[in-house]
């Protein structure tokens, strides 16, 4: 079979996105079957990953993810697009409130504009979560992380909440092909 591995380690922002979409266009027209994407990372911009979750939900071909070794904050909506989740035995995933910087002066309308997208993001991620891991045996308290308390899931909470399927270190084959994306 034509397994691509993918291994995405950096922020999600408007570079890393380009590259995963181009990397993984690249994999399909080199004849892969089905894309690993091995993520390590500690998340970035709500916008890019929500891109990157429809865009790897659209491909004709399976995605599988794997978490690498941490999967924080949006990085859980990318490794969410995974049809298959696996993690390593000695690996995390992070949920924590939304944090956005700003520079320079605020006015009220602008204000209101960003909270109004805070609340959206905030609520698109919770229903990507609660799709992607409906059944599971614990239901994960989204809007709760990411509005005041934070929590980590070893991968033991993972496979118990249905983030990930099965936790499984996915030893490299010889001979493989292999792609990065990174910052």
């Amino acid at each position: 079979m034509g397994r691509h591995i993918i291994h995405f380690t950096g922020p999600i922002n408007s570079s890393t996105c380009g590259n995963l979409i181009n990397t993984c266009s690249r994999a399909q027209q080199q004849g892969a079957e089905l894309l690993q994407l091995n993520i390590a990372t500690m998340g970035g911009e709500c916008s890019y990953g929500f891109t990157l979750y429809n865009f790897l939900r659209a491909l004709p071909v399976p995605v599988h993810t794997h978490n690498l070794g941490t999967v924080e904050s949006m990085g859980n909506i990318l490794f969410l697009a995974g049809s298959h989740r696996t993690a390593c035995a000695l690996s995390k995933f992070l949920f924590h409130p939304f944090h956005w910087t700003l520079h320079g002066s605020v006015d009220h309308s602008r204000m209101a504009e960003y909270a109004m997208s805070l609340d959206y993001d905030l609520q698109l991620y919770a229903q990507i979560v609660a799709e992607r891991t409906e059944g599971a045996g614990e239901v994960l308290d989204v809007a709760r992380y990411l509005m005041a308390y934070p929590r980590i899931l070893g991968p033991k909470e993972a496979l118990a909440s249905g983030m990930i399927h099965a936790i499984d270190e996915l030893p490299i084959e010889a001979g493989c092909t292999q792609w990065s994306v990174h910052a």
